[in-house]
């Protein structure tokens, strides 16, 4: 569904993205990987056409995606970091809104918001202000407008950030819930146990390029045979991959 090659992107003398390549199929949710400026988010723009290459191309169910007015967008969610919302619109009132941005029709749109509400569980809360939620309710209706026009592909950038377990549990939920629909989800994280429990496939990235992809399984066997019978031994995690392949220093 998401195919993306060869990604190049610098800023003046600053390579913050060197020949990345990914893709996620439809059903598949792949976890974006990497330290504090590997070039996570960098990717993530560029996948969603915000950010423009430098080299390489992007293609959601084979369409190019192009410039702003390339309609493949509308293919697209995007959940940003940052929470997104009209804080003082209710919260069936900021879908309307972004689903009327993506030219969702007036006769669908209402169905879209109510279907969007019911899976991140705000129906009960339609008509309240996001400035009188929770942060946990505020990133699952983050969610919620990324999904009102119905995309086949969602990008996610740290969607739980900040938030309580409960919420990250609700957040997960609703994400399992895409991916049995048939949505392609590409997911970035710095918890490694969010990517151990939600991710197919997970691609790993440094400095701007991928060092390794393959399911939780297979970046085992990556491992040298010494670091390999070490992680076994102590019953590790993706985390002890992850610091094996990138290295313990500070990335501040």
């Amino acid at each position: 569904m998401l195919i993306a090659r060869d990604l190049w992107k610098s800023y003046g003398e600053k390579a913050a993205v060197s020949g990345i390549s990914l893709e996620a199929k439809a059903g598949e949710i792949v976890g974006l990987l990497g330290p504090n400026g590997a070039g996570k988010s960098t990717t993530v723009g560029m996948l969603c056409g915000l950010t423009p290459p430098d080299r390489g191309t992007v293609a959601i169910g084979g369409e190019p995606v192009g410039g702003d007015a390339s309609a493949v967008k509308r293919r697209i969610g995007l959940v940003t970091q940052e929470v997104s919302l009209f804080e003082d619109l209710g919260a069936a009132a900021n879908l309307e809104l972004f689903g009327a941005l993506y030219g969702v029709s007036a006769d669908i749109l209402k169905r879209r918001v109510d279907d969007a509400l019911a899976l991140v569980g705000l129906t009960e809360n339609a008509r309240a202000r996001p400035a009188t939620f929770s942060g946990g309710m505020k990133r699952r209706l983050n969610i919620a407008c990324a999904l009102v026009h119905d995309p086949d592909v969602l990008l996610l950038d740290e969607p739980t950030v900040g938030v309580d377990p409960q919420s990250r549990n609700a957040i997960f939920d609703n994400l399992e819930t895409l991916r049995a629909r048939g949505k392609a989800l590409v997911y970035t994280t710095h918890y490694m146990e969010e990517a151990e429990r939600l991710c197919d496939r997970v691609v790993i990235i440094d400095h701007g390029k991928v060092i390794a992809t393959g399911t939780q399984e297979s970046l085992l066997r990556m491992l040298p045979e010494s670091a390999r019978r070490v992680v076994i031994e102590r019953s590790g995690t993706l985390e002890d991959v992850f610091l094996h392949l990138t290295g313990r220093d500070l990335r501040d």
